[in-house]
Parts: C-alpha cells; structure tokens; sequence
C-alpha cells in the first residue's frame, strides 16, 4: 500500500473488519479496492468497513463503497460502515445516501454490536 493509504483486516469473532487510514481518492482507490474486496470475499464472516481514520474520500472512494456492498449484498451479508460523528467523511456519505444504504456506526463497538 502507498504512504497515502492504509488498509489493514482485523477479526472480531464472527466479524471481518476492513480498517481504512488516509486517503481514499482517485490516486489510491485501485490498491483500496484490492484489499476491500479480497477482505469482504469470505462467506464466513460479517463484514465491517471502519472509516474512522480516513481523512479524505472523493467520488472514487465512495463508488469503491457501494460497489464493494454490491458484492457483499450478493453472499447474502450486509456491509456496515463506521464513520467518526461530525466528520466530512460522514457529511459526504450523507449527501450521497450512503447512510440510508448501510448501516452506519459511530464507532466499531457499537457496529459489532449492532450485528446479528
């Protein structure tokens, strides 16, 4: 991964965890995608995208989401994002309805919680 972007998997039980740092634009989404969709690819395991340390997300980056909850929603699972209160990321997937597409989550506790 580049300087610019981090993309890390974690396990919280049933769940896999696709933790995002930096940024996430035009530049960097083609090596985001890559590790988002070999992380969401499991049929085992609920999948969780924490956004919480991404401090930029451009169109691309927000394409990459809906595409990669595409392919989740396929396997019968359901993508849950989890977005820092009152940040630009929220606002931006406010505005383009990505909060009424996924469930989103203020922090990972409360994502982990919220899955059956």
């Amino acid at each position: 991964m580049s300087a610019i972007v981090q993309v890390r998997e974690e396990r919280h039980d049933g769940t896999v965890v696709a933790v995002v740092e930096g940024e996430v634009d035009t530049a960097s989404v083609g090596e985001v995608a890559v590790e988002l969709r070999r992380i969401a690819e499991n049929k085992l395991y609920r999948v969780v995208i924490d956004l919480t340390g991404v401090s930029y997300l451009d169109s691309a980056g927000i394409n990459l989401l809906f595409a990669v909850g595409g392919d989740v929603r396929a396997r019968q699972q359901e993508l849950h994002l989890v977005v820092g209160p009152g940040s630009p990321i929220e606002r931006m997937l406010q505005i383009v309805g990505a909060d009424r597409t996924f469930p989103v989550h203020a922090s990972l506790g409360e994502a982990l919680a919220a899955m059956p």
